[in-house]
């Protein structure tokens, strides 16, 4: 009978001097937050888990300054509604909100939703950050302070850090007015070939749009289906949407609830098939067919965002071969939910390089938040 896993010990502080004490006490550390990526949140053997959701609370918000100041354990869930009471949102669409994702979790892993095709992702909205080094130092980044004395910009390098570089205490966002209405214009395309062509045109189109995405129809993979957002004022949306569809010269316009329920179901992974590995990849428009004819050889479930700069692929498989394929096309993947075979949660061509362990060196030479 096979000896049961070794689970490791658990910290969870409440403020950024406990974050420093277990830091200074722990000689290897692992983060999560609100465990909404399990396969960057389940530690390995060996080490202390710090559990970041007791470092929750919005310490400032200033409406009219367009910025708001929150523990990195805070769930993201928490601030929209906050910000939706003054009208104002996180423009690149946090996914996984629902599922109790966490604003350090989301600068961590680099995530971000369809609103990214507009107005930039989360690197872009992330201005300030504090936290702790692996010397167990409180720093602050950001904000005020645009660059330290080493000439390091923390908040840009702590997105998609994985919490390796040192371990995010507070978090300062932007945020944007909210627009008071979307709608969507829904195209079914014979391929993916017809797909493209439209991504591109629409890309040189004058039409300012908030989200274009587009996939494989589920109930006939030969077709695809494309989807572009507008926002605005509602008394606009319905001349604006006819605009639009007479551009593509088709297409379903969409608003209301089923509207709504799309983009949130985007932000949810709700079309990832049970059993699969969640798999973010970033790709270009002009390299998905090698890529996706790959992917649909492998029966995996898939969905492209952001113009056709992101991938999200649902993989049915061991992850080694996903892994290999990626690799062959000179892509990277970081998985965020399900998935064996692979050493650690990148996939393909490792990011990073010389820069990367640069960095590393200078802010956790012991090694305590483990590789980067």
């Amino acid at each position: 009978m096979p000896e049961p896993p070794v689970l490791p010990d658990c910290v969870r502080p409440a403020t950024a001097d406990e974050v420093r004490d277990a830091v200074q006490t722990h000689s290897r550390l692992h983060v999560r937050g609100g465990g909404s990526k399990p396969a960057l949140s389940t530690p390995p053997s060996g080490g202390v888990l710090l559990d970041l959701s007791g470092l929750a609370g919005v310490l400032e918000y200033e409406p009219e300054e367009f910025t708001f100041t929150a523990r990195a354990g805070t769930p993201v869930a928490q601030v929209q509604a906050m910000l939706a009471e003054q009208g104002q949102y996180l423009p690149f669409d946090p996914p996984l909100a629902q599922a109790g994702a966490t604003l350090g979790g989301v600068v961590a892993a680099g995530t971000n939703g369809p609103g990214r095709f507009r107005y930039g992702g989360v690197r872009d909205f992330l201005i300030g950050v504090r936290f702790v080094d692996g010397r167990g130092k409180l720093v602050r980044g950001g904000g005020k302070v645009v660059k330290n004395a080493a000439g390091f910009d923390f908040p840009k390098l702590f997105v998609g850090s994985l919490g390796r570089l040192g371990i995010l205490a507070e978090v300062t966002f932007k945020v944007f007015p909210e627009p008071p209405a979307y709608g969507s214009l829904v195209v079914e395309l014979p391929s993916l070939e017809a797909a493209l062509d439209l991504l591109f045109r629409l890309g040189r189109s004058p039409f300012d749009l908030h989200a274009l995405d587009f996939h494989p129809e589920d109930a006939d993979p030969s077709r695809w289906r494309l989807w572009a957002r507008l926002g605005g004022l509602a008394s606009t949306l319905e001349p604006r949407l006819a605009r639009l569809q007479d551009f593509v010269g088709g297409g379903q316009p969409v608003t209301g609830d089923r509207e709504a329920a799309h983009w949130q179901g985007m932000l949810d992974f709700a079309w990832q098939p049970e059993g699969t590995a969640l798999v973010k990849a970033p790709v270009t428009p002009q390299g998905i067919p090698a890529l996706d004819g790959a992917l649909a050889q492998a029966g995996a479930a898939r969905r492209y965002s952001v113009g056709g700069n992101l991938a999200w692929i649902a993989w049915p498989g061991e992850l080694a071969l996903l892994d290999e394929l990626l690799r062959a096309y000179g892509l990277n993947g970081l998985v965020l939910r399900g998935g064996t075979g692979v050493p650690g949660p990148w996939l393909g061509e490792l990011p990073g390089g010389l820069f990367a362990q640069r960095i590393k060196r200078a802010l956790d030479p012991e090694g305590k938040f483990g590789p980067v």
